[in-house]
């Protein structure tokens, strides 16, 4: 995410500084060899650390709030780990922002947030709460953005997958009934840019995006870079995982509005008067009970290969 975001904000919007906060050393150290521009700074730094944020957003306009601990066993094994990070930090970010008169804060949610039944899906639910909140004590404008798996990040199963295929390894799959959404990293940093320029503070954006049935992309792994001879093997349900995901639930489906390549979902209780501001823009209408990965376009397996081949997968 940050080194796209990076890339398209150096191309296309002219920044005068870019500030890349971060408390991993050698990733900072292989973006700065990728990234020569002199507009471009590195800071050490963790979200849990709020004097060292109030510091580095002295001056800033605007703030994307992408740190969070991400892997769900990971955070089911450490949950006192996963609160500092995700909801301590996420205050922290909102406080530093506000001391610093920040113009707007964009914050990277997950569809795991919806209807949570792990805690990284909690800790990101509750980071959403925060944020929304943060509108009504200043004039910092705070805004969610709620998105599925990005292909190839960190923590996908997409890199998983390909390893696993080019070693002749079992390509390992929880469950064969799981599906998931994806989205393309460019079209993933294009929401937070359209957040910056469109959104008034309190929406959550959710980009439309196809879902996958994950044992179809196990099954394009094996063919194209195996020969079909990678195996799939079932290694069940791991802690805290679910078998699809929700991006809008049932209960925000009233208040969704939809604009097109995305949806916006105002907050309940009309904060700011944030409804006039959406009243003529069109309700979701197609979302009949909820926005999840089982029920709303799921790719085929031609489909599913031709977006592994396009993004250079395989």
């Amino acid at each position: 995410w940050g080194q796209e975001l990076t890339r398209q904000l150096l191309a296309n919007h002219k920044p005068k500084t870019i500030r890349i906060y971060s408390r991993g050393e050698h990733k900072q150290v292989e973006m700065k060899r990728a990234f020569s521009d002199p507009r471009v700074s590195f800071i050490i730094g963790d979200v849990r650390d709020k004097s060292r944020l109030a510091m580095t957003m002295r001056g800033v306009d605007t703030v994307f709030h992408l740190a969070a601990l991400k892997h769900v066993p990971v955070c089911e094994e450490n949950p006192c780990e996963a609160v500092q990070t995700n909801i301590i930090g996420t205050q922290n970010v909102i406080e530093a922002a506000i001391a610093n008169n920040v113009k707007k804060v964009i914050y990277v949610s997950s569809d795991k947030a919806v209807d949570p039944f792990n805690l990284y899906g909690a800790t990101k639910s509750c980071g959403e709460q925060l944020i929304i909140d943060a509108n009504n004590h200043h004039t910092t404008r705070f805004v969610c953005i709620r998105a599925g798996n990005v292909i190839g990040t960190n923590g996908s199963v997409i890199p998983v997958f390909r390893e696993q295929a080019i070693n002749g390894q079992h390509l390992t799959v929880t469950d064969e009934r799981m599906t998931r959404f994806f989205m393309r990293r460019r079209d993933a940093i294009g929401l937070l840019l359209k957040a910056v320029q469109d959104a008034h503070g309190g929406e959550i954006l959710v980009t439309k995006m196809p879902a996958c049935k994950i044992i179809d992309v196990a099954h394009v792994f094996s063919q194209r870079l195996a020969g079909g001879k990678a195996k799939i093997k079932n290694i069940g349900m791991r802690p805290g995982e679910k078998l699809y995901e929700v991006l809008v639930s049932r209960y925000e489906v009233p208040h969704t509005y939809d604009l097109g390549n995305y949806f916006v979902i105002l907050p309940p209780g009309n904060p700011g008067n944030i409804e006039a501001i959406y009243h003529k823009k069109k309700l979701a209408q197609s979302l009949k009970e909820e926005y999840n990965s089982s029920n709303e376009n799921i790719l085929k397996p031609s489909e599913v290969e031709t977006m592994l081949e396009e993004d250079g997968w395989i």
